[in-house]
């Protein structure tokens, strides 16, 4: 199949493992995959058991679903039960634990909460609902917000009084900065989100390379993909050189999509800062609808309670989160916490890193069926 197997073809791939394992040599190598694509796809094919011992791929903050905090959820939910409202959102947010519950079992108690493909279905629900107010709960980094800013312009076009957004759109770099920043926590590179860069480009990933020399290759998901963009970055190290590359050029232009960000600039305007969970307040992360869209802004249309929740102390998905500790390492992993009863959101949401090392049998390396590798 054209596009797919070329990028599994076994003999290309120990070609790649040779080049790593030439340039890793004995020395130990850190990198962060930032995209939760990438986690599910390195367990998926047994990427990091096939890698050299000295190379550790960690997680990062790059599952849109996942970094969302309790209190947002909350939210959410007191949003959902206000009379003559009907939520809408993705199909991952339905299940993320609040404080108290969950937007599904919101939906039980007798909240009117539906599951859509896009913020689209949304506005044509409220276009078919006038009597009713529909808010689409938004989530998602760079990748999904231009999708939100077309259809909020739609709305707008359309004198669609009736629809509004609950905004937790996010950006990407904020929250490596602020990894970086974290004192014990050493990084040599990082993989790139692929998706992300299809909208954004790579020009807001020179400050993580100048500022910290650290180096990035945007990689794509496939297993090639992977293996490629860890070779280059260890050329990256070996050669002295700290830049962003390109990995994923079939999919990602240097400057990103110009239509998709001049939508996200007309729409919306960076909050001053914003929760993420496990990484706290970040200034300039988040965002919300300009003040040229503000009639369309949920949070002021709704009385938002807006109260900061601690997560609950048995989870660790903050420290999953930022690359301090792998899934299998969770007090709660694979007992308490399960894809059928998650406590946190990596466990919770399609790109999670505790839901993909569950889901792909990666839990019998915890309990000693498969050795992992001493670092």
């Amino acid at each position: 199949m054209k596009f797919v197997d070329e990028y599994r073809d076994p003999v290309l791939g120990k070609l790649l493992l040779a080049e790593i394992e030439s340039l890793a040599g004995d020395d130990e190598f850190k990198f962060m995959e930032v995209c939760g694509g990438h986690t599910h796809a390195i367990y998926r094919h047994g990427i990091e058991q096939i890698l050299p011992p000295g190379i550790e791929l960690v997680h990062g903050p790059g599952c849109p679903v996942c970094v969302i905090p309790m209190g947002r959820i909350d939210d959410a939910i007191a949003v959902a039960e206000t009379h003559g409202v009907i939520l809408t959102t993705f199909g991952d947010m339905m299940r993320v634990p609040g404080s108290k519950s969950t937007l599904l079992e919101a939906k039980a108690r007798g909240a009117d909460v539906r599951m859509v493909y896009s913020p689209l279905d949304a506005l044509e629900l409220a276009v078919r609902t006038p009597e009713q107010q529909v808010v689409f709960l938004a989530v998602g980094f760079e990748t999904t917000a231009p999708s939100t800013a077309v259809t909020v312009r739609n709305a707008k076009a359309r004198h669609v009084e009736n629809f509004s957004v609950f905004s937790n759109h996010v950006t990407i770099v904020p929250p490596l900065q602020a990894i970086l920043d974290s004192p014990g926590l050493k990084l040599d590179g990082f993989i790139g989100p692929g998706h992300v860069s299809t909208v954004v480009g790579l020009a807001p990933f020179g400050l993580l390379s100048d500022r910290y020399r650290k180096p990035i290759v945007v990689s794509g998901f496939e297993p090639l993909d992977i293996l490629h963009g860890i070779a280059m970055l260890l050329a990256q190290l070996r050669n002295g050189r700290c830049t962003v590359e390109n990995q994923y050029s079939r999919a990602v232009a240097t400057n990103g999509n110009r239509r998709a960000l001049a939508a996200i600039e007309e729409v919306f305007e960076l909050r001053p800062h914003f929760e993420w969970r496990g990484l706290g307040f970040i200034p300039h992360s988040g965002l919300r609808l300009n003040p040229a869209h503000a009639e369309f802004d949920a949070e002021r249309r709704f009385e938002v309670p807006g109260i900061r929740i601690a997560d609950p102390k048995a989870c660790q998905c903050g420290e999953v989160l930022k690359g301090a500790i792998r899934p299998w390492e969770c007090k709660v992993f694979g007992t308490a916490c399960t894809p059928q009863t998650p406590i946190g959101t990596c466990m919770v949401s399609s790109e999670g890193a505790c839901a993909a090392f569950y889901n792909y049998g990666r839990l019998s390396q915890r309990r000693g069926a498969i050795p992992v590798r001493s670092r």
